[in-house]
């Protein structure tokens, strides 16, 4: 086949790459081999929303993956207490240690039987990995040791080799420094990429704590959910999410992700509050109590609670009298309060507020910030751009995630592809222009985008982080998914059908197959039963009948209720996905108790496992995105060869 010039310049660029016939053919030999193995397993999270100690440990056990395995290997030659001990073993390597040496269990034979064991649930994670890629994820100090041990053959000599490597490695007083070692290693194989389907931001304590695990983790994409928008604006410099983002966490009586996860201090908020609402009870802002939680000084949190509240009503009348496109107007409530008789109307109907003190609010000109109200902005806007851990967080999310994902033949997204009652996608005017479906989504990732990234003071940048605004809470934002968000009114008005938030479309629409189908079409994928939606957003609530399982099974909602204030309403505490190369299994999860106990009783978290989907033919890794590149590569490496033996191209020496 004759080159085009192009493909020429290509295949000499590749040609530095493979210089010689051999090396070309070896790797296509290499890939080729690749191909035929298992797809690795994918791992599906959503709606984390803080929760760092039931999150870390669904890492560490892989959603039940790999108590899974010790069972396949060990069920009929060790009892069920080992098997939990040495499951806890692998996921807090350190402390589980600590506590059996604590005990008196630790010795030289315990040692022996045990590192046995790690090595033999070690090379059945690695199984379906090439050896290369092993080797990769082994840590440095010990790669050649384990090396040996997962891929020595069992020969009589290899055996006595293998026990004199674990011999060596007792006597050395190296056994503990190896558990931890292959501790981690299975942790790693157990799972090929994990799937982060939105919010890990609010409601719990520990945002923080779980993106500094994200930054490290060795696979790891996100789709943004609307409680990361949030964050990442408040990042990004908008005004009415820094005040949002306090609100939540003031809310539930959590400032730890605020001041000491990013190093924000809440003082000038304090003292603002203190000074301004001093007479004022507050009682409507009072922190919620969750589970077991209980709250300091809870008087002074709803001080700070309220006195954000309305510079945020205001700062919010500001966004939406700039963006007419936005078709919110019927959100600026603050004009709307009579303030003489402590009424306001909505929709017609005249309703009295249930707090009636508004200490900063200029009737004739509401939206406007007071001097006070204006310097302490100024200064939480700065608090927050300056905060070089959220700025790194923020970075990530960029860098690590998206408005969706098409990955292996499934769509993820967080909350919603926005439509109308008869089904055809919700149109959202964006610089004059309306955008809907795919291309809603793909424009909206680049506003965000647009709104972080781009120079201060430019018009560019002030669209950009309005958008951000809008796409927390706006009509027919995808992640959002509601027609309005009844703040104003939850905080003023008693009677509950002004609190009301309708769902869109979408919801209801999502039930039926078909529009999943229109909808993995839109995203480029076709309606192979292979392809499914993985979406969270909305807790199932199992208490009620609710089924994660939707539109005949094409579409898996994952949010379960992980964070602590959902689950009472939901009735457990979450879904994760599984993905290997045989079965997607939906994991159902009780409420983890607390690491502590998990080393000490070794209690794992109790799941109920369910197999959602069978492929009719196990998947390999040339089946998935990566085997699809990689045959593209093998197509180039073979124009190469062809290019070396016809004398287009010169071998050389390296």
């Amino acid at each position: 086949m004759e080159q085009q010039p192009t493909d020429m310049k290509y295949l000499k660029l590749l040609a530095h790459e493979y210089p010689t016939i051999a090396e070309v053919s070896t790797e296509i030999i290499n890939l080729k081999a690749i191909l035929g193995l298992p797809k690795g397993t994918e791992h599906f999270i959503s709606d984390i929303h803080g929760e760092y100690e039931a999150f870390i440990h669904m890492l560490k056990n892989a959603s039940g993956v790999i108590r899974k395995k010790i069972d396949i290997l060990f069920e009929n030659t060790v009892t069920e207490a080992e098997r939990n001990t040495l499951a806890t073993l692998i996921y807090y390597p350190v402390q589980k240690l600590d506590q059996l040496k604590r005990a008196g269990v630790v010795n030289a034979e315990w040692y022996k039987i045990t590192l046995r064991r790690l090595v033999e649930v070690c090379r059945f994670s690695a199984s379906k990995y090439t050896r290369s890629k092993v080797r990769k994820a082994l840590p440095e100090d010990f790669a050649y040791i384990i090396d040996e041990l997962l891929h020595a053959i069992e020969t009589e000599d290899k055996i006595r080799y293998n026990n004199e490597i674990i011999r060596s490695i007792i006597e050395t007083e190296q056994a503990d420094v190896m558990i931890v070692a292959l501790s981690n290693l299975i942790q790693r194989l157990v799972i090929d990429r994990l799937h982060i389907v939105g919010d890990v931001f609010d409601r719990g304590p520990g945002a923080h704590i779980i993106l500094d695990r994200l930054l490290n983790y060795h696979n790891v994409d996100v789709q943004w959910g609307n409680h990361d928008i949030l964050w990442m604006g408040a990042a990004a410099g908008n005004r009415a999410l820094i005040a949002t983002a306090i609100i939540n966490s003031l809310k539930y009586g959590n400032v730890d992700t605020i001041e000491d996860g990013y190093g924000i201090s809440l003082s000038p908020l304090l003292k603002f509050a203190l000074e301004t609402y001093a007479d004022d009870p507050c009682t409507r802002f009072l922190p919620r109590e969750v589970g077991d939680a209980r709250h300091d000084n809870p008087e002074l949190i709803a001080k700070m609670h309220k006195a954000m509240a309305i510079i945020l009503f205001k700062l919010e009348g500001q966004i939406i009298e700039k963006n007419p496109d936005y078709h919110m107007e019927h959100r600026r409530m603050l004009h709307r309060v009579d303030y003489e008789r402590g009424t306001m109307e909505i929709d017609g109907v005249e309703y009295e507020l249930c707090d009636k003190r508004f200490p900063t609010v200029l009737p004739s000109d509401p939206y406007v910030l007071t001097e006070e109200e204006e310097d302490l902005m100024d200064k939480l806007r700065t608090a927050f751009y300056h905060s070089g851990k959220i700025r790194e967080h923020t970075k990530f999310l960029f860098s690590h995630g998206s408005m969706y994902l098409v990955c292996n033949g499934n769509l993820l997204f967080h909350g919603c592809v926005p439509a109308n009652e008869d089904g055809s996608f919700a149109e959202v005017v964006i610089d004059g222009r309306p955008y809907s479906g795919k291309a809603l989504f793909d424009r909206a990732d680049a506003m965000v985008r647009q709104g972080f990234f781009t120079k201060w003071g430019t018009p560019e940048r002030e669209q950009g982080l309005d958008f951000f605004w809008y796409m927390w809470c706006g009509t027919n934002s995808p992640l959002f998914g509601k027609d309005k968000m009844t703040t104003f009114e939850r905080y003023f008005i008693e009677d509950k059908t002004t609190h009301e938030e309708h769902k869109n479309p979408y919801f209801k629409l999502a039930e039926h197959e078909d529009f999943a189908i229109r909808i993995l079409r839109e995203f480029g994928l076709s309606d192979d039963p292979d392809s499914h939606i993985i979406n969270g957003h909305v807790p199932v609530k199992i208490k009620k009948g609710e089924s994660p399982i939707k539109a005949n099974g094409r579409i898996f909602v994952i949010d379960g209720g992980m964070s602590k204030a959902y689950q009472s309403t939901t009735g457990i505490a979450g879904y994760t996905l599984i993905y290997n190369s045989q079965n997607m299994i939906l994991s159902c999860h009780d409420p983890f108790v607390t690491v502590n106990e998990a080393i000490r009783s070794e209690v794992d978290i109790h799941s109920t496992q369910q197999i959602v989907y069978t492929p009719a033919v196990r998947k390999r890794v040339a089946d998935t995105d990566v085997g699809k590149s990689l045959i593209e590569r093998i197509e180039d490496l073979k124009l190469l060869l062809a290019a070396y033996r016809d004398g287009t191209i010169k071998q050389h020496a390296r």
